[in-house]
């Protein structure tokens, strides 16, 4: 996000051209997960890793060597691919290596990474890519890919896996209960960026900060994201639904009482924090919501999951746009995230309500809690 002016001037296209490559990301995980899930479904879990994080490594190598605008979009599509199934699949094989009851803490671990990444990721790569040039952050990343990649291999254990059949796992995608839990991702997400996509303005325009404290309290944020995450994972365990409910619930607070919170620097400040930390909290939740929703359906249904939460971040964007478009005073945008934010909490609950008189086919599959089997 911090490159695009540079790479539009570098490769002569405009800010929208070169904000697709963010767009489209977006759009590339939400098809390459259930897509790539199906093709790596024969392939067990710890190779399908190496071969997602391999795909990784070749689209940002490649983006670091791309000369024109449609090379690197090209990249960035490659990139997109296997980030929804390599988090679908990593979901699945951290629950798998702790007992039942850290299921929860497990996925949170595996996504605490994630916010940790956007907490430093964010404003290093966009120094040294302001320094250096936007090509070197993309070589780096591939960099940071190929670790990554030798301790999936070496630290990673071999998991006793079964190819689940397609034809049953596809039926099981049908259920009213999994199209709730993945519907409460959506929105949920789109609440967080519905507000999100516009943060900078918000916090510039309405709140005075200058861009260099702009840029401090998006670490801030990140900062509070990764609490969020952290903590809702050991609540999880504990009590899903008071977690999901209540993560859910301070995000619509938070987001509806931002819009008087931007006129001063002290409200300002602790809004970003509560809206990254409540945001983020929801993740672990929604995905554990959605595995235990999935029934025999648990691996391309946590795909779809990493699926919808980008799904839910085009359309919050896409509807924050709209509010600033329509006139209204940019700290509007604040009133519907929140809207959206109570509706995926509405529905929460009845997705919750939907796990308690499972058919007993998918209670048993509830109860495995996305284990893919014992760890040799």
């Amino acid at each position: 996000m911090g490159l695009l002016p540079q790479i539009a001037q570098s490769l002569d296209v405009s800010i929208p051209s070169a904000g697709f490559l963010i767009t489209g990301y977006a759009l590339a995980v939400a098809v390459g997960a259930p897509s790539l899930t199906l093709a790596l479904n024969a392939v067990p879990r710890k190779i399908a890793l190496a071969i997602l994080m391999a795909l990784f490594i070749a689209g940002n190598a490649l983006a670091a060597l791309a000369p024109t605008y449609g090379v690197l979009l090209g990249a960035r599509i490659v990139t997109a691919l296997c980030h929804g199934t390599f988090f679908g699949i990593g979901a699945l094989v951290a629950s798998s290596m702790v007992p039942k009851e850290r299921s929860a803490a497990a996925i949170s671990a595996m996504f605490s990474g994630l916010t940790l990444a956007t907490v430093l990721g964010v404003p290093f790569g966009t120094f040294i890519g302001n320094r250096f040039g936007w090509h070197v952050p993309f070589g780096a990343i591939a960099l940071l890919g190929a670790i990554a990649l030798i301790g999936i291999w070496v630290l990673v254990p071999r998991i006793v896996y079964e190819p689940t059949n397609l034809r049953v796992e596809l039926r099981a995608l049908a259920s009213a209960r999994l199209a709730l839990a993945l519907a409460t991702t959506t929105l949920g997400f789109a609440g967080v960026f519905t507000l999100f996509t516009y943060i900078a303005p918000l916090l510039e325009m309405i709140s005075g900060f200058s861009a260099a404290a702009t840029s401090w309290l998006l670490v801030l944020f990140g900062i509070g994201t990764t609490a969020g995450n952290i903590l809702a994972g050991r609540y999880a365990d504990r009590s899903l639904p008071a977690t999901l409910i209540t993560t859910l619930a301070g995000l619509s607070v938070a987001l509806a009482l931002s819009t008087i919170a931007w006129n001063t620097a002290f409200g300002a400040t602790l809004s970003t924090f509560a809206i990254g930390f409540f945001g983020f909290a929801s993740v672990t939740p929604l995905q554990l919501l959605v595995i235990r929703s999935a029934g025999k359906a648990k691996n391309l249904a946590s795909s779809f999951n990493i699926s919808a939460f980008n799904v839910g971040n085009a359309i919050g964007a896409a509807l924050g746009g709209a509010v600033v478009a329509s006139g209204a005073p940019l700290p509007a945008v604040g009133i519907a995230a929140s809207a959206v934010a109570v509706t995926g909490t509405l529905v929460s609950i009845l997705a919750l309500y939907s796990l308690r008189r499972p058919p007993r086919s998918t209670a048993q599959d509830a109860d495995q809690m996305a284990r893919t089997g014992p760890v040799r």
